[in-house]
Order: structure tokens, then C-alpha cells, then sequence
């Protein structure tokens, strides 16, 4: 239809529509719950820290789950104190496996040998602090985002990364003049030592497997340590168990570290690497290659009918180790050295397995 205007003709506009609103869409709280897999996911994860509560409390003050948790910042410490923090006394614990092979020879309580072994002790103290200034100078700046690693020495800014590394080069030389004044056999175990954890701090830690077993063969260079120390053979199934008690150890560690950060959220390049069934996997099979190779040593060639007290110590190592899988799988073992001090049953499984097997060894079968 046209309108004429004073000669013009132009068009008519049509009538305006009344413009409809859009139905108002219900929300997702109103009308939608969770979808189930994450609601699963939820009560799961909450089943779990319940679990890692109820286990612990019997022998642990506090949950693994309060690890996860940003941690206020320390006071600022004296520089000597400082240094002795990051020198990580409490991990000198590892190094209590020098004693193991000269122990289960029966002579760890031989004067010359007492003496040596010591010594080795002392020296794989030294190199440990030494890797330990150095890996945390490299990794300062991821542990300063951390919320536990933060309170490191290096990462808080009480130590510089110049005095931390000349500390580290003092530890080092004195370590491995220690262990070449017991032996050159000794010297050379220190310095295989020394060299497998700068290659870790340096390389291997970013390369998924690898670096499980440099960790193990750390544990593994320590107790040869203490069969070369004190001069004594060290069995094969001593090495079977040594290897892979400690690979069970280090997998149970990168499984409690992986289920509290997540694949996604890590930033170490070999942990985004890992899955919790396939580090459930590499538990499975440490334990059990390591639990057959006990076995095989406690009960060959003993030569008398009966029960003896080395097949007596199978007792206390199997519920040892059935204790700390179950914590592990509850999210702790991150730091597996607090984790046996602290939970009241390992403990008395140590002690008790100490006890037996230094009966079996000193007194009799």
C-alpha cells in the first residue's frame, strides 16, 4: 500500500508487532541436580578423606589431607637454623639402611666393623644434605608456589642459592673424602650415589619411570653401602628386596602426590605422565616380587624341622606392608618417613620385626 506525500510516494509502514519475550529458561539449581558421576565423584572423594582420617587418628595426629591445605608462613629463623633445615636432618632416617646388611650378617656390633659402618653412615648423611641444598636451589621457584614445599628454606628467602650451593659443595667433598677414608670400594659407592641423584635433580626427574628408579636405586646404593662398609657378601635376594621395597615406597610417594595434586594440575612434567591404576600397578608388583624374595631367603636352608625366627619375621613384614598400602590408598605417603613415624602400627611392626630378627640373628634360630 502507498501513501502519497506532496508528491512523493513512498511506502506505508506496517503496523508494529508486539515483540514477544523469550520464555524464561528454568536454572540449573532449580530443575537439575548434579549429574551423577560427579555426584559419585564427590561422595567418593569424601568417603576417602574419612578413611584417611579414621586410619590415622589411631596412630597419626593429623590427616594426610590437611597436606593440600596453604600453610601459614614461618617466623624467619636464624641463618645457622636455617641452614640445618635445609640440610633435612629428618631424612637422614634413609640412611639407617647402612645397617641392614651388616646387621643381618651379625657382625654390626663388632668393634672394627661398629666403626666403619658409622662412617658410612655419617658420609651418605652428608651426601643426601648435599643433593637435598641442590635440588631445592633448582626447584625454588616451583616450591615457593607449593603449599607445603613454601616453607623450605631456600624457597622462604632465609638462605640464599650461593650459600645454599657452597654448603652443598662442603657436604659433598667431606662425604666423599669420609667414605674413601673406610675403603675405595666405599668411595666408589659414595660416588655412584652422588652422581645417580645429580643425574635425578638434573634430568632423570622429568622422565616418567626413570625417575621412580632413580629414587629406588638410591635406596638400593645405601644398603650396599653398608655390606661394603663392614666387608660383608650382600645376597641376592637381600638386593631383590632392598630394590623393590624401595620401588614400592617411591610409587606409593608419587601416587600420594599425584591423587592430591591431579594429573592436571601438577607441574612436574613425569607426574602428568602417571595414572593412579597404572602407579596401583607398580605397587602391586614391588610388593609382591619383593614379598616372594623375602620369602625365598627366610625359609631356604635353615636345615631343622619347625618354625625358625627368620620365617617368624614374615609376620611383622607382611602387615607392614599391608598397613601402608592401606594408608597409601586412603591419599597418604607422601612423605613416607613422617608416615611410619607418626602411625602407631607401622611402628610397632618395625619394632617388632627388629626384634625378632635380631633374635634370629644374634641369639639363635
Amino acid at each position: 500500500m502507498l501513501k502519497v506525500d506532496r508528491g512523493r510516494v513512498r511506502p506505508a509502514r506496517a503496523p508494529a508487532r508486539a515483540l514477544r519475550r523469550p520464555p524464561k529458561l528454568p536454572k540449573f539449581t532449580e530443575t537439575m541436580s548434579a549429574p551423577p558421576r560427579i555426584a559419585e565423584a564427590d561422595r567418593e572423594q569424601t568417603g576417602r578423606r574419612q578413611v584417611l582420617r579414621d586410619v590415622t587418628q589411631g596412630g597419626t595426629e593429623a590427616g594426610a589431607s590437611a597436606a593440600a591445605l596453604p600453610l601459614p608462613a614461618p617466623p624467619q629463623r636464624a641463618r645457622a637454623i636455617a641452614l640445618l633445615a635445609a640440610c633435612r636432618p629428618r631424612q637422614w632416617l634413609k640412611n639407617l639402611l647402612v645397617l641392614a646388611a651388616p646387621g643381618a650378617a651379625g657382625v654390626l656390633l663388632h668393634g672394627a666393623v661398629a666403626g666403619r659402618v658409622a662412617i658410612a653412615f655419617v658420609s651418605f648423611c652428608l651426601l643426601a644434605s648435599c643433593t637435598y641444598l641442590v635440588n631445592d636451589v633448582r626447584d625454588r621457584e616451583e616450591d615457593a608456589r607449593h603449599p607445603r614445599r613454601c616453607r623450605r628454606p631456600i624457597a622462604a628467602g632465609e638462605i640464599s642459592p650461593s650459600l645454599a650451593l657452597l654448603m652443598a659443595t662442603v657436604l659433598g667433598a667431606g662425604g666423599i673424602a669420609l667414605a674413601f677414608a673406610v675403603g675405595v670400594g666405599l668411595g666408589a659407592v659414595a660416588l655412584g650415589y652422588l652422581a645417580l641423584t645429580f643425574s635425578y635433580s638434573l634430568w632423570l626427574r622429568s622422565i616418567a619411570v626413570a625417575d621412580i628408579a632413580a629414587v629406588s636405586g638410591c635406596f638400593v646404593l645405601r644398603a650396599i653401602a653398608g655390606g661394603v662398609a663392614a666387608e660383608v657378601p650382600v645376597s641376592r635376594w637381600f638386593v631383590m628386596v632392598a630394590s623393590f621395597g624401595a620401588l614400592f615406597l617411591v610409587a606409593g610417594k608419587r601416587y600420594a602426590e599425584l591423587h592430591r595434586e591431579g594429573a592436571g594440575s601438577t607441574t612436574r612434567a613425569s607426574l602428568r605422565a602417571y595414572s593412579e591404576g597404572y602407579l596401583r600397578m607398580v605397587m602391586i608388583i614391588a610388593a609382591s616380587v619383593a614379598t616372594a624374595a623375602y620369602c625365598l631367603w627366610a625359609f631356604q636352608g635353615r636345615g631343622h624341622d619347625g618354625l625358625s625366627l627368620y620365617e617368624l619375621t614374615l609376620a611383622p613384614f607382611l602387615l607392614w606392608l599391608l598397613r601402608y598400602a592401606l594408608l597409601i590408598d586412603a591419599g597418604a605417603g607422601e612423605a613416607p618417613e613422617e608416615l611410619i613415624l607418626r602411625d602407631r602400627f607401622l611402628l610397632a611392626m618395625s619394632v617388632l620385626w627388629v626384634g625378632v630378627f635380631a633374635c634370629a640373628v644374634y641369639v639363635g634360630t
